[in-house]
């Protein structure tokens, strides 16, 4: 087979974070309408790292890692997988798909403060304008009535919001990390690492497990599409990405997530779309916008 130029390589896995993650907060959710979260994502992580490593093994990619690079791997798959993927399906639980997705697209907004902090990088009018709008549209997207008589659904944006801040804090600390060099790879560690955390959290937590047999034909499909195109697919995309462009660049798949999560969301599981939620979101991604785009 003829190689993909590293620009082919690079639009695919755009494509990959931003249409097909976009799709896997539907998918999430209703596997977790039945499955407990963190069983839910064990299974499907520690799954999809068996694959990656068979799939590794048998194209002959090296499976060796250092020390420097396991602990890495480690942390950051506690970051993007353990928290930023397992508390955000429990919070799924409280929280429809698609507000879900609409606040997950504040990553950029919380990448841009980390990068200020950790970077010393400053921010350009530009992008203060986006926090701006970014901040506005966060209070008109949670200050809807329904949530603030709802302590489960606050409960649940609260705890998505630090799932948002660890994922972005990953996503700046793997641009400068010693991590394996095959992403495919380092995609597998860290799946392994964190699928086995999640299910020793499941029980811990005395989450019921119950054998795929026995789940309904929508969750079977769910978790085998979250498994074969929202891990080893979308997340092999993100970690050859982090290294490839800025970790801005990756962080614009907050532009396309959100929608497709709440067009899914309404179509499938007919979730409400309020107008606010509408306005909150055209405000949220107008900031996104600001945060993320550069003068030609």
């Amino acid at each position: 087979m003829p190689k993909l130029s590293s620009k082919a390589l690079i639009i695919i896995a755009f494509f990959a974070i931003y249409v097909i993650w976009g799709s896997t907060y539907l998918l999430n959710k209703i596997s977790v309408t039945e499955l407990p979260p963190f069983f839910l994502s064990g299974i499907r992580f520690l799954i999809a790292s068996i694959l990656i490593f068979s799939i590794s093994k048998a194209s002959k990619f090296s499976l060796k890692i250092s020390k420097k690079q396991l602990i890495n791997s480690s942390f950051v798959g506690f970051l993007f997988i353990v928290y930023g993927n397992g508390v955000f399906v429990w919070a799924l639980k409280y929280v429809d798909s698609g507000f879900g997705a609409l606040l997950a697209s504040t990553q950029p907004l919380f990448v841009l403060l980390l990068m200020r902090l950790i970077d010393n990088k400053k921010m350009k009018p530009k992008s203060l304008v986006g926090v701006g709008l970014g901040v506005v549209g966060m209070y008109l997207l949670v200050s809807q009535q329904e949530l603030v008589t709802n302590q489960d659904t606050l409960l649940g944006v609260f705890m998505i919001f630090t799932c948002v801040f660890g994922w972005s804090y990953g996503s700046v600390f793997v641009a400068k990390a010693d991590m394996p060099k095959n992403y495919f790879v380092s995609s597998g560690y860290q799946m392994l690492i964190a699928g086995s955390i999640l299910l020793l959290t499941s029980i811990a937590f005395g989450e019921e497990w119950t054998s795929p047999l026995h789940w309904s034909t929508n969750v079977q499909l769910s978790m085998l599409g979250l498994i074969i195109f929202g891990s080893i697919g979308a997340f092999t995309a993100f970690n050859y990405l982090l290294k490839q462009v800025s970790p801005e660049k990756v962080a614009t798949s907050a532009y396309i997530n959100p929608i497709i999560a709440m067009l899914l969301g309404w179509y499938v599981l007919d979730e409400i779309l309020s107008t606010q939620s509408i306005v909150a979101a055209a405000v949220l991604l107008t900031g996104v916008y600001f945060i993320t785009s550069k003068k030609k």
